[in-house]
């Protein structure tokens, strides 16, 4: 196998995304209209605070100026779903708040009780998302796993 690298004329790597995007949307539109998700699923959602069309509390920008880490689990309300966003009541410190999360902004998609997880890029500058702290929506506290269904895109682009 050769070691070059041709350029595409069709964004192979965007078409994937978007398409695994759309699982995201599609598991939650299976949720929308509750409020506590099923047996022991519970949606870890990471997202870029600043990215086009995110909505939320500047408290939680302050806090989180990059990334953020939600949890859907139990105490989530009037979740929307759209065609490219959702929108969901959350309480952080007891005090409620509506996040309005585009598709596009997400970086994480990880259900730990089936092993489950979908990994995005949102910026194109190849540089990995840095760590980030613990979700910090109020919710129990729930035991992770290191899952190994985790899909991960990356395409390596030619620069």
């Amino acid at each position: 196998m050769t070691e070059d690298v041709r350029d595409s004329l069709i964004p192979y790597d965007e078409i994937v995304q978007d398409a695994l995007r759309a699982v995201v949307g599609r598991v939650l539109r299976q949720i929308e209209g509750y409020d506590s998700l099923p047996g022991e699923h519970h949606f870890y959602i990471t997202f870029k605070t600043q990215a086009p069309g995110v909505d939320i509390p500047a408290h939680l920008i302050a806090k989180f100026p990059d990334e953020m880490t939600i949890v859907l689990q139990n105490r989530f309300w009037d979740l929307k779903v759209g065609e490219d966003l959702f929108s969901v009541g959350l309480s952080f410190n007891q005090t409620p708040s509506i996040l309005t999360i585009p598709y596009a902004a997400i970086t994480a998609f990880v259900d730990p009780s089936v092993d489950f997880g979908l990994q995005f890029q949102v910026s194109d500058d190849g540089v990995e998302p840095e760590p980030h702290d613990e979700a910090d929506n109020d919710r129990p506290d729930v035991t992770t796993e290191d899952g190994t269904n985790v899909v991960t895109v990356d395409f390596g682009k030619k620069r």
